[in-house]
């Protein structure tokens, strides 16, 4: 390093940087609040009330037999404002793969009666955790089943769960998943006893 290098930690870098993250906070603390539709179903306390009760809800409140209602305002009370759902899957001509976004609410509506129409179960069976403050990210390894009995599930995956506490409860900001295909196996480390 040269007398006239400015070390990353120093100098017009760290004014620069200082500069850049004042602003964002700036424009973040006054940027309003996406607010709660009023149309939004309040959550049941004990469904948002950890980690742990707000993934449980979400898993048992789309899992059911065929023929069985699902309780969709139960589920969209679990999300905040402005969260979204987003499978990534293999583009049709297998050149790639994409991702689709859609809201709770049109989850809830289309896909929403597939699901009570042909039976669908699925079940976390294993659970990566990191959470800094008020914010938490979860690698949530699941299986899906037609019916709870079936032997052997018809798929897996990974949901990659973001969630936010306001101070009062926890929210589902964001679901984004992938199902594991012949080319993606589930890698141990994401498995229940390391796979074995």
């Amino acid at each position: 390093m040269t007398a006239n290098s400015a070390h990353p930690r120093t100098g017009p870098f760290r004014r620069c940087l200082t500069t850049v993250v004042a602003i964002v906070s700036a424009v973040v603390a006054t940027a309003p609040a996406i607010p709660a539709s009023a149309q939004q179903p309040g959550a049941a306390p004990a469904d948002v009330e950890s980690i742990d009760a707000i993934v449980t809800a979400v898993y048992d409140v789309i899992s059911g037999d065929a023929g069985v209602a699902r309780d969709w305002n139960r589920f969209l009370s679990l999300f905040a404002p402005g969260a979204t759902l987003s499978p990534v899957r293999r583009v049709e001509d297998g050149s790639g793969y994409r991702r689709s976004v859609i809201m709770p609410e049109g989850y809830a509506d289309e896909v929403g009666g597939l699901l009570e129409a042909d039976g669908f179960h699925e079940v976390e069976i294993h659970r990566v955790t990191e959470q800094y403050g008020r914010i938490a990210h979860l690698f949530s390894t699941y299986e899906s089943r037609r019916l709870a009995g079936d032997a052997e599930p018809f798929a897996r995956g990974i949901n990659s769960i973001q969630l936010m506490n306001d101070g009062s409860r926890w929210w589902i900001v964001s679901i984004f998943w992938f199902g594991e295909d012949p080319d993606h196996p589930i890698p141990a480390n994401y498995l229940p006893d390391g796979g074995a």
